[in-house]
């Protein structure tokens, strides 16, 4: 009975100190999911791969139907929706010329630039290379 008591104890002492993680393990992207080298990594990644479709400053290109990847409408656009969801359409989709072709690191640090970008921080822990353990953190707006 007092172990239990004391179970109970230290879980309500974890969940009013803020400690406690979200039901299920769920993040916000705001809760510094990568780290400043893997969007450095992600950065080269885009010059080699990307920015002959999306350009240097990410802006994409409205008359070829190339979506922009920074500000608001990229934001909005994947409001609601989880960094799995963003790895999938990457993999799938690009580079447009070689769909696929990049290794999932590659693809997470693209991500972790996109992010960067986006001015979301970054934190201390880098973005899991396997896509499942990307669908735990949401993209919100802030």
């Amino acid at each position: 009975m007092l172990t239990a008591a004391l179970a109970l104890v230290v879980a309500f002492g974890v969940i009013a100190s803020g400690d406690a993680q979200e039901p299920g393990g769920k993040r916000s992207i705001w809760d510094g999911v990568y780290t400043e080298q893997q969007a450095n990594r992600g950065e080269r990644e885009y010059g080699r791969s990307c920015e002959h479709c999306h350009g240097p400053g990410l802006e994409g290109d409205g008359g070829r139907e190339i979506p922009p990847l920074v500000s608001d409408p990229f934001m909005r656009s994947w409001r609601g929706k989880n960094l799995k969801e963003l790895f999938d359409l990457l993999r799938r989709s690009m580079p447009a010329d070689n769909r696929g072709s990049l290794s999932a690191r590659a693809y997470t640090d693209l991500i972790a630039y996109l992010l960067r970008v986006n001015d979301v921080p970054a934190g201390t822990s880098a973005l899991p290379d396997a896509p499942a353990g990307l669908e735990a953190i949401s993209i919100e707006q802030k």
